[in-house]
């Protein structure tokens, strides 16, 4: 088909489903219900005809803020079919956040919990956007019930769902005709430098990089079983754990509790996934957790039905991923993606891992390490194993940024992307993350990337997590450690402790790298991603807030 053809995405992973047959399979595994493709594909008409019944037009903006659970699917494939566009919120962000993605998106309709709903109230009312909402459940409740709470100017998706069967029967529509070029999700950027920004993606752009690399690359089957550490808002999750899922005719299954090892551990034993999500500083925690459940003498944790994991978002250090695979077996595919991009476009794969890599290019897509100050894609590459800016070109590319039209000229030239991700590549094709380029410390007129002093901390049996910033003594920069202490950490003294971390990376790396402060805290902060949030270390240092360290 022609990428100028008529496309829509919800045809793409939900209802071609049905002409393949499938409409008796399990779609969705939610604590004890089954939902079959035909149950989510009836609710998704229905939901899609109350959107359009409403007023909801083509492109509008329909933001989603849902934790894990069938509701998620339903609304997210209507938005799709209706001729909107999805964006996706983290339900349980700070009001002030949520506030400024309803008025930065200019929503439509919003799709969200009843705490959500309330707290927003004066906002949705000021914008004009519709509401429906969705009861706030823990796993395996019924997400079409109604609560107590007081519900103006929207409707519950009970209620909805119940509309939207009315307009069918009466003969309303209940799709609208999409081109493979119309816009049809945003995806956010973490917002490490300021305010989320949304990156714009067509139909198009999801469907090439399904077919490379959830198809392609890793191998999605329709015998497949998902379960994801990130949330479903998140785009890295929504792939990997609704649309890649869904293009094959697999099974994802959904808890809409916080991802801890014991909530992970309980749906990786209910559900026996084939594929986990995850990210590194879970599959540290599962260690830790599956070492306390041997120390009290139960069963150990169970991981034999996952065929692989997936790794991204950050760094997965190579004694981390030895001691993950030597304990719970099975394989993990590290790789690095983005919201600009949609999705992963150099990643490990079945039969080809480079521990400590982030693999090579996923079919489609074009790499290439450029010099930091490189202005466009055309600059000549930096030597092979020197480190540079990573550019990528693929058919995934966003159109840009909305609202950001000077961030947009600077990082999307074309077809190509510019990530600000620096990388060397060595001679064999296989990619090593170095860090962020806006991230870097100049300490002694030489650049320290954060990354590498972190991976070597991590190596170190005392260390559970590592995040390093820069801090500012006598005018000149200083790293500083924040450090996690595993089990084995909490057993020595802080300033013990201290001295022999820094002693571990001068023995390790060149000696300008090692921090010259280590303060020790209980857990890092993290931004709704699950990326550890630099940003907001610098914030406490700055207010006094972190300990003074050693």
């Amino acid at each position: 088909m022609a990428m100028k053809d008529e496309q829509n995405l919800a045809d793409y992973y939900l209802f071609d489903r049905l002409a393949e047959g499938l409409g008796d399979k399990a779609a969705i595994l939610f604590g004890e219900e089954r939902h079959s493709y035909g149950d989510v594909a009836e609710k998704t008409r229905r939901l899609a005809a109350h959107l359009m019944g409403n007023g909801l037009c083509a492109e509008q903006r329909v933001l989603i803020a849902l934790t894990d659970s069938p509701a998620f699917a339903y609304a997210f494939f209507a938005t799709l079919r209706a001729g909107g566009v999805v964006a996706m919120a983290n339900p349980a962000a700070p009001e002030a956040d949520l506030d400024y993605l309803v008025r930065y998106t200019r929503a439509a309709c919003v799709i969200t919990t009843p705490r959500v709903a309330m707290a927003l109230a004066a906002t949705l009312s000021e914008v004009g956007s519709r509401l429906v909402v969705v009861r706030d459940v823990a796993t395996g409740e019924d997400v079409l019930g109604r609560d107590s709470a007081a519900i103006e100017g929207g409707s519950w998706l009970v209620d909805a769902l119940e509309d939207g069967a009315h307009r069918i029967e009466r003969g309303e529509a209940e799709r609208r005709a999409t081109m493979a070029d119309d816009p049809a999700i945003w995806l956010f950027t973490s917002g490490s430098t300021g305010q989320s920004k949304a990156a714009m993606h067509a139909h198009r752009d999801f469907v090439f990089n399904t077919e490379g690399y959830a198809l392609g690359t890793v191998g999605y089957r329709q015998s497949d079983v998902t379960v994801s550490v990130p949330r479903l808002f998140f785009g890295y999750a929504t792939g990997t754990n609704l649309m890649f899922p869904f293009r094959v005719g697999a099974t994802t299954g959904l808890f809409t509790e916080r991802p801890t090892p014991e909530t992970l551990a309980w749906a990786i034993e209910h559900y026996r996934p084939t594929i986990v999500t995850n990210v590194p500083t879970m599959m540290g925690k599962l260690l830790e957790d599956d070492d306390a459940r041997r120390a009290k003498g139960k069963p150990a944790l169970d991981l034999a039905s996952v065929r692989f994991h997936l790794s991204a978002g950050e760094a997965l250090p190579p004694v981390l991923l030895e001691r993950f695979l030597a304990r719970f077996g099975g394989e993990v595919f590290d790789g690095i993606g983005s919201a600009e991009m949609f999705h992963i476009y150099c990643s490990n794969r079945p039969g080809d891992v480079m521990p400590g890599s982030l693999g090579r290019v996923v079919e489609g897509y074009e790499l290439r390490v450029l010099p930091v100050d490189a202005e466009g894609p055309g600059a000549a590459p930096v030597a092979v194993g020197a480190s540079g800016v990573m550019w990528v070109k693929g058919d995934s590319v966003a159109f840009g940024y909305w609202q950001a039209r000077e961030k947009s000229w600077s990082t999307f030239f074309g077809h190509w992307c510019m990530t600000g991700d620096l990388f060397r590549a060595d001679e064999n094709g296989y990619y090593w993350f170095e860090g962020r380029a806006d991230e870097l410390l100049k300490v002694g007129g030489v650049w320290v990337a954060p990354l590498e002093v972190e991976a070597c901390l991590l190596g170190h049996e005392a260390v559970s997590a590592a995040a390093i910033i820069g801090v500012e003594q006598d005018g000149l920069t200083k790293p500083k450690a924040f450090i996690v202490r595993s089990d084995a950490g909490r057993m020595q003294g802080e300033g013990e402790l201290a001295t022999e971390l820094k002693e571990w990376v001068k023995a390790r790396l060149t000696k300008h790298k090692y921090p010259r402060i280590v303060a020790f805290i209980d857990e890092l902060p993290k931004n709704d991603r699950g990326k550890v949030d630099r940003k907001e270390l610098r914030r406490r240092e700055l207010s006094g807030e972190n300990p003074v360290g050693r």
